[in-house]
């Protein structure tokens, strides 16, 4: 029997109080969201951070410990949401490759296009610096992967299809998160060229598609 009593609901007042901690965590993030990508990390203060979001410096740090914590909350809140969209297209390709291909168009339709912020943030702002840091890149690329590489070994599985070796699903997973790295930086950091990302991503798509099947028999 569990006697632990049930935890009182909150008042109105500390859903309230609730509410505008969430709001401010929000504000802040979102401030340096924006700073980094268009400031650079290194460039950006904590100071600045709390003009933009409109809050004392001393605000800033209530609610993160320093600027290297900023950015690991941001990786992580990216990482989630690149899994989040991307993992939900893999696991629809168990049984044919159309998971494959939606998932690049939502990449670089819909994730580019939405938040180029986040495209710096991940793969020029975050790169080179802590260890920390580092560890949280390599947690979610390493995710990255093992969503493809599971999607794989599943669409091989369904349809009684045999890889060209033991390694074939790993190596398919590293290259198609690693294309989508390199073109997103490509065309996105380097050429600011965002009105092409749907024939861009439409291409590297069908590449990848020729990639599985030549590498399936």
């Amino acid at each position: 029997m569990n006697d632990t009593a049930p935890a009182e609901p909150l008042s109105r007042s500390a859903q309230r109080r609730q509410r505008e901690r969430e709001q401010r965590y929000q504000t802040i993030l979102r401030a340096s969201e924006a700073l980094f990508a268009s400031e650079g990390y290194h460039k950006t203060s904590m100071e600045r951070i709390a003009d933009s979001a409109e809050v004392s410096v001393g605000t800033v740090y209530f609610y993160f410990k320093n600027k290297e914590d900023l950015l690991i909350q941001l990786l992580d809140e990216i990482g989630f949401e690149l899994r989040n969209l991307l993992g939900t297209e893999f696991r629809k390709a168990d049984v044919k490759l159309d998971g494959f291909k939606r998932a690049g168009e939502i990449f670089f339709e819909e994730f580019c296009q939405k938040y180029p912020e986040r495209i710096v943030i991940i793969y020029r702002e975050s790169v080179g610096q802590s260890p920390l840091v580092e560890e949280h890149r390599k947690h979610i690329f390493d995710r990255l992967n093992a969503d493809v590489q599971t999607a794989l070994i599943r669409l091989s599985e369904n349809n009684r299809i045999t890889f060209a070796s033991d390694l074939s699903a790993e190596v398919m997973a590293v290259s198609i998160m690693g294309m989508f790295e390199r073109l997103a930086y490509h065309y996105m950091i380097w050429q600011d060229r965002k009105g092409d990302l749907k024939t861009i991503g439409r291409d590297a798509v069908d590449f990848i598609l020729g990639g599985i099947r030549n590498l399936s028999r």
